[in-house]
């Protein structure tokens, strides 16, 4: 399970509507008839159209300044083995959708007029994808760039050859891009992957859009707040601030655990894979203490991941912690970084 928290922006300032944001997740739905479409829906109601969502989000914005975001972003990316737990992908989203923005409301260490928030006091609204496309930040794309490059230069000295700029052996070329295209350690369908191809198998996500001001427009409730649960005096009284999101992701897991009855190996916890980066030698050893077959298994999702691991296990863990540090700071932040807003 990966899960980001992105406020919105455009250049230096947050987005002023979320007009472009819900254009995008409306992708999916071009071409396709009304019954197979996916649509926006929230705590209360499903198939809310777009502009009730953009008009929702965009009149919830009272007395932020061009430089706050007015709303979030939250992604919620399922792992393969996670989905194959679902019977019915988009409904059993949706169900855990709603379940999750309760521990999202939860996260919050924050008081509305005396009280605790509640599921009542967030305006969000969500919507289920099916698709992914491969992007310039995976893993894959990273280690197929130096093929890529290769390839457009032998492409670009074929053109050039062709229009008269340039001598050369083309068949010869057009045998070294074939080779290349073939020697590219990450192919899909017999074929490299680039940028902008569509990812094979169950790509089922969730986007959700959340308002940064409560559904009464006066609160404001940031997830992208520094403070963790805490306390401070403002003007002679105890205030409430704060977003605990180790408190949100950890619950994140357990809630799906437990709504759909999935067993969660230690590879794919959020404690595993915060201790991956802040402490591998910690990530490690757990690890090595795992009974065989979920040892074995971590490694199969480590793997698939695209996270560094050592190709032979090393016999003490100082051995661990030296050999995978520099691939670990390298390969790891990217993988990573959708746990948590500045983890």
């Amino acid at each position: 399970m990966y899960i980001t928290i992105t406020p919105q922006k455009l250049g230096n300032n947050y987005s002023q509507s979320s007009a472009d944001f819900v254009g995008y997740l409306e992708k999916e739905n071009q071409g396709l008839e009304q019954r197979d479409m996916e649509h926006f829906f929230n705590h209360y109601g499903d198939e809310i159209s777009a502009e009730e969502v953009v008009k929702e989000i965009d009149g919830n914005t009272a007395k932020l300044k061009k430089k706050e975001p007015k709303f979030y972003s939250i992604t919620v990316s399922p792992s393969k083995y996670e989905l194959r737990k679902l019977q019915n992908n988009s409904q059993d989203l949706k169900t855990y959708t709603r379940e999750l923005m309760k521990d999202y409301v939860a996260g919050f260490n924050r008081e509305i007029n005396g009280r605790p928030i509640t599921i009542d006091d967030i305006k969000y609204y969500a919507k289920i994808e099916h698709q992914r496309t491969f992007k310039g930040t995976d893993f894959q794309i990273k280690e197929n760039q130096p093929f890529a490059t290769k390839i457009l230069q032998l492409k670009t000295e074929i053109r050039n050859i062709q229009e008269g700029r340039a001598e050369g052996n083309i068949k010869r070329m057009e045998k070294e891009i074939a080779k290349l295209e073939r020697q590219a350690p990450h192919q899909q369908n017999d074929k490299r992957i680039v940028q902008g191809m569509k990812k094979d198998g169950n790509q089922s996500h969730i986007h959700i859009i959340v308002s940064r001001k409560d559904a009464s427009n006066s609160v404001s409730l940031s997830p992208g707040s520094k403070h963790k649960a805490s306390e401070v005096e403002m003007h002679g009284k105890k205030v409430k601030r704060g977003f605990d999101r180790d408190a949100f992701f950890a619950k994140a897991e357990k809630t799906f655990d437990k709504t759909f009855g999935y067993k969660r190996n230690f590879a794919e916890t959020y404690k595993a894979r915060k201790d991956f980066i802040k402490n591998p030698n910690l990530y490690f050893a757990a690890l090595m203490k795992l009974p065989a077959n979920e040892k074995a298994l971590a490694f199969k999702m480590i793997t698939k991941s695209g996270l560094p691991i050592v190709p032979s296990i090393p016999v003490s863990q100082v051995q661990i912690a030296l050999r995978v540090f520099k691939r670990l700071r390298r390969g790891a932040e990217v993988a990573i970084k959708s746990s948590s807003i500045g983890i």
